[in-house]
């Protein structure tokens, strides 16, 4: 619904993401790949899930839509960002 864009979230995962305490060290280890809305990173080395979550709270805060979407796993290999329900 064109709120984020996938693209820019892309880039910003791969400029932030530490790989042996640097930035920008990606290398082979770790890979990011988009398909439309959906993006995957793939680790081969040690990887925190939770450390995605938080590079993506960080995105979505320097966008300003912290007050508006959310970081949630619906599995144990994924996140999804979902609206906050605000009739409740």
């Amino acid at each position: 619904d064109n709120i984020i864009e996938p693209k820019d979230l892309e880039k910003f995962l791969n400029s932030r993401i530490k790989v042996e305490g640097k930035t920008g060290n990606l290398g082979e280890r770790v890979t990011i790949s988009r398909e439309k809305s959906k993006i995957n990173v793939t680790a081969e080395a040690p990887f925190s899930k939770r450390y995605l979550k938080y590079l993506s709270k960080k995105y979505l805060k320097m966008q300003q839509l912290r007050d508006f979407l959310r970081v949630v796993a619906p599995n144990k290999t994924s996140y999804e960002l979902r609206y906050f329900n605000i009739n409740e």
